[in-house]
């Protein structure tokens, strides 16, 4: 993306972006960057898709026992995370905005409020976790709770700790490619001209809320 390669500009500025060799544009390389987005976004929700269609084999095979081990989820916590990272898809998208308009200090305001947020997430996360491991509500053959003793609930847990925890893992990702972006607009490197590395961010933050939008209603609403 152009940003990584911009020049410096005048005093002040941000740095002019530049265009690699093998791009006749500017407008080229940034719809390239686009399109090698679109389809690493794409791998990841065919990786997460993979988990929805267990879900639903199983759930179809052990409805009691799914729909037993679903009200043993804190509902609450779950509509807290859910709040928590629509607002932060909303202040990530407010960066993109900023960027347009070379306001990089609101980019470096916007994108430390969505990793605050992200940062809130996990902590909520980490409390449900904890909560379940004390109640020995784990996965597979690690399951000793003895509130809800079916056929099929360890499995519910199972796809539980392995989704919620794959999405954990892109959250922490998330925070590390922000953080690098939060970085380079402290640098004023962003303009109207340059912030496709601000919109990429965003768009892995959007995918990170996407795919939680999907994991809330299966794994605590249904």
């Amino acid at each position: 993306m152009q940003s990584s390669s911009a020049v410096a500009g005048t005093a002040g500025a941000p740095p002019v972006p530049q265009v690699a060799a093998h791009f006749a544009s500017l407008e080229v390389q940034n719809h390239a960057a686009r399109l090698g987005m679109w389809l690493f976004l794409a791998t990841e929700i065919l990786l997460f898709a993979g988990l929805f269609v267990c879900y639903a084999c199983y759930r179809f095979l052990f409805p009691d026992a799914f729909a037993a081990a679903s009200r043993e989820l804190n509902l609450l916590m779950g509509t807290i995370n859910t709040l928590v990272l629509i607002t932060s898809s909303f202040t990530a998208a407010m960066a993109v905005h900023y960027a347009k308009e070379a306001q990089n200090k609101k980019v470096v305001a916007m994108f430390v409020l969505t990793i605050l947020m992200a940062l809130g997430f996990l902590v909520i996360k980490y409390f449900e976790y904890a909560h379940k491991f004390h109640e020995g509500q784990l996965p597979g053959a690690y399951y000793r709770f003895e509130g809800i003793q079916l056929p099929g609930v360890s499995m519910y847990f199972t796809i539980y700790f392995l989704s919620t925890g794959l999405h954990a893992f892109h959250v922490i990702i998330g925070m590390a490619v922000l953080a690098w972006v939060t970085t380079k607009a402290m640098r004023n490197e962003f303009s109207y001209r340059n912030y496709t590395a601000v919109e990429l961010g965003s768009m892995y933050w959007h995918l990170v809320d996407l795919v939680w939008i999907f994991l809330f209603p299966m794994l605590y609403l249904i």
